[in-house]
């Protein structure tokens, strides 16, 4: 488009400066004083011989054509049309540019050949700014203003059109009409482009919620299940009833996933998609800070040692924000249980105005992997649940062992309710 804009420009104004060479430098004005009657001398009336040929004066006021040509008039001629290189990037700037060279050139010229080329670039730099220009209204505030410049001096910057010009009139008309076409379809594939790219980012940002909460559901549950099942495994000969214990908890972990999996799949399946197969455990809530204590306990039979300790006035979180924080929790015993065996766990609960803090910690494990975030993978999700509703979390281990998880969640404002006037 670069190379097509500059050889356009600069044949039309290569085209231009010929015609000016061609023309010459323009016409100036007679003098009158060059043919006054009273300034012949009476002895140069006398009749001129036959051989001498008489050359009439021209009228006064006549207009006399000069051969000289200005350097200065052949830069202005250029500047009618090399602003058309940057007719796409800057569209008005190039239409002021050839517009204003043009009426200063054609009332120098004072009209004659070279109009049709100025005509023609005016007319390309008008179509560049009403195809390229982004700004709509200063586009037509420019084009009305600057055709109504060149309708002003008509007499100048309009050429006389003459039958050879409709060719090229047409052939002009329809290569502009093309280039529109052209440029429609650019721009509707780059709009096509920017909305598969923002498709493509909106269903990765979805994948990674749903991985973040398929981890949160799954990783916690069936890490508690696995060490049950171990535990019923080992005792099942020595102490049937333990392992009854430990196999009815693998049963109630069980119950749970498959509850709040169903959770995360209504969110993924559209209403009516799927027939109801989950009877009423679809019913049961979302889980939240009102179910800590049961979590403590599921953990607690799996022989981890939890104390759970709550402060202040529990106050009515938002949905989301409630799960998030229940997810806290969860998230760091999973981490226990994986990573710290035979550690003890603490959790606090702690309820202050405006916020709800979180703090869960435990004394490290003994003779196993230390306690740790793991790949780090449910860590970094609950950080970015936490964020969208202003929440922090911090992770780190302790100076002296053991692993600790502290998160804040503020607690909106409530609304308050409008007060209505005396009347």
């Amino acid at each position: 488009m670069w190379a097509a804009d500059a050889i356009l420009a600069f044949v039309l104004a290569a085209c231009t400066v010929g015609t000016v060479l061609r023309q010459g430098g323009g016409d100036v004005p007679v003098p009158s004083i060059l043919v006054q009657p009273n300034l012949v001398p009476a002895e140069a009336a006398a009749p001129v011989p036959d051989a001498v040929p008489a050359y009439p004066l021209p009228p006064v006021g006549a207009v006399q054509h000069l051969d000289v040509v200005q350097p200065w008039h052949l830069v202005l001629a250029a500047l009618t049309a090399l602003p058309l290189v940057v007719r796409r990037r800057y569209p008005l700037a190039a239409f002021w540019a050839v517009t204003g060279a043009s009426l200063l050139f054609n009332q120098r010229q004072g009209g004659g050949d070279p109009t049709v080329y100025t005509f023609l670039s005016c007319v390309v730099a008008a179509y560049s700014a009403a195809v390229y220009s982004p700004y709509r209204v200063r586009a037509l505030t420019s084009l009305v203003t600057g055709a109504g410049l060149l309708a002003w001096f008509h007499e100048e910057n309009f050429p006389s059109f003459t039958p050879s010009l409709a060719p090229f009139l047409v052939l002009l008309g329809a290569g502009l009409a093309a280039n529109a076409v052209h440029t429609w379809k650019q721009r509707l594939r780059v709009l096509q482009e920017e909305h598969e790219a923002a498709t493509r980012l909106a269903v990765d940002r979805e994948r990674s919620r749903i991985a973040r909460e398929l981890h949160d559901v799954v990783t916690h549950n069936v890490s508690v299940m696995v060490i049950q099942a171990g535990a019923a495994r080992k005792v099942m000969g020595t102490a049937p009833d333990r392992a009854r214990e430990a196999l009815l908890a693998v049963e109630a972990g069980g119950r749970t996933a498959m509850t709040e999996l169903r959770h995360v799949m209504g969110l993924l399946t559209m209403a009516g998609d799927v027939p109801d197969a989950g009877g009423e455990a679809d019913l049961a809530p979302q889980p939240g800070l009102g179910q800590v204590h049961a979590l403590a306990d599921r953990v607690r039979g799996t022989g981890v040692p939890v104390e759970l300790t709550v402060t202040g006035t529990p106050v009515a979180l938002p949905a989301g924000a409630d799960l998030a924080a229940y997810r806290v929790v969860q998230e760091a015993l999973t981490n226990t249980v994986k990573h710290a065996v035979g550690a003890r766990v603490r959790i606090t609960v702690e309820h202050v105005p405006g916020a709800v803090h979180i703090d869960v910690s435990d004394t490290g494990g003994t003779g196993a992997a230390p306690a740790g975030p793991g790949g780090g993978r449910g860590l970094i999700g609950l950080r970015e649940r936490l964020a969208v509703y202003g929440g922090t979390l911090q992770a780190g281990e302790h100076p002296t062992g053991g692993f600790r998880v502290r998160a804040v969640i503020p607690i909106p404002a409530p609304i308050p309710a409008p007060v209505e006037e005396p009347a």
